[in-house]
């Protein structure tokens, strides 16, 4: 056991030395797992390997560079904006104190500020976005290993089957394991662009200032379930606060409750079937690791690895327990449900 961890040790310092060259290969993986689908659909077309990937690789060009402007222009006026709403930030916390002191509790104003400090929270959102923003300029690596992985992706699967000899189980297993990940991150996808854009749109109908820019954030954290949702909507509905006011402030708070229900409690379940869902503790310490070790960017890829390590897990017989154990609680119930009565007693 002491071996075991020791080699953890070494391969976990060894990720963070390497960080700056695995967070664009990881981003290229993740890149390339959700546009697979599109890819395969035009060979299915009977479109040459070379133009498939040509088209794929342009939209996606065009879409870093449309994301990269709009996010580029919000931020450096958010960071300009910045120090002003934390000061009023701070400002209506201490009111709300002294409000508070009124009923007669006693409240130290430096403890609670040190402890809570709600002008941080949008300190820490913008220096994530800093760090995308960072990473998606310097996109030449993350394209580049892109375009290799989409052009290596039709000539996988016969190597698989060369490997295992010419049998169709291990060809079998891993289309089993390709399709499931491929199939969540690609319906994810598409969910986390539908949050995106409805509340850009309804941020954009209340007044809050950088709407763009909050559904990019509401996108990209609609990836961590349970707490991304709580993390993408406390620096809106505080910018509403500071902004325009309670009543506005209480909207905004009612519409990513609404779109969060919608999405990820009704629509997501039945686009993406059972046993697509994690255990809210395998997700806080997933994000808690893989953030201490490559940042900002390892929290948003967190999720997503660890979901498609939970789908490899179930495609084998061997380590379907461990699936299980990632798992959240539905999902061990409605296993146990499944199981026949004498088995179930």
């Amino acid at each position: 056991m002491l071996i075991h961890l020791a080699a953890f040790v070494v391969v976990v310092a060894g990720i963070m030395s390497a960080k700056s060259l695995l967070i664009p290969f990881l981003l290229a993986i993740f890149l390339a797992i959700i546009c697979i689908p599109p890819l395969f659909w035009l060979r299915q077309k009977n479109v040459p390997v070379a133009l498939s990937v040509f088209v794929v690789v342009v939209v996606v060009i065009i879409i870093q560079l449309g994301l990269t402007t709009l996010i580029g222009s919000s931020l450096a006026d958010f960071s300009k904006a910045l120090p002003n709403y934390q000061d009023r930030l701070q400002s209506i916390a201490r009111e709300g104190i002294v409000w508070v002191e009124g009923f007669g509790i006693d409240i130290t104003d430096d403890m609670i500020m040190d402890q809570f400090n709600p002008g941080k929270l949008m300190a820490i959102v913008g220096g994530m976005l800093n760090n995308l923003l960072g990473m998606m300029k310097n996109t030449f690596m993350i394209l580049l290993t892109f375009m290799f992985i989409m052009l290596e992706a039709a000539g996988i699967p016969a190597k698989v089957q060369a490997i295992a000899g010419g049998g169709k189980g291990a060809l079998e297993k891993y289309g089993a394991i390709s399709k499931g990940v491929n199939r969540y991150l690609f319906l994810k996808s598409l969910t986390s662009l539908g949050t995106g854009i409805l509340a850009a749109v309804s941020l954009q109908i209340i007044g809050v200032d950088f709407a763009v820019m909050w559904g990019m954030v509401a996108l990209l954290l609609n990836f961590v379930p349970t707490i991304g949702s709580i993390i993408a909507a406390v620096p809106p509905v505080l910018l509403a606060l500071v902004q325009l006011g309670v009543g506005p402030a209480l909207a905004t708070a009612s519409v990513y409750l609404v779109i969060n229900v919608v999405i990820g409690n009704l629509l997501e379940p039945r686009i993406m079937g059972a046993g697509v869902g994690l255990s809210t503790l395998v997700i806080f310490i997933s994000m808690a690791f893989w953030g201490w070790v490559l940042g900002p960017i390892g929290m948003l890829l967190s999720v997503p690895l660890t979901m498609a390590l939970k789908i490899t897990l179930a495609a084998n017989e061997s380590t379907k327990g461990l699936a299980l154990l990632l798992g959240s609680n539905s999902e061990a119930a409605a296993v146990l449900a499944a199981l026949p009565s004498d088995e179930n007693a």
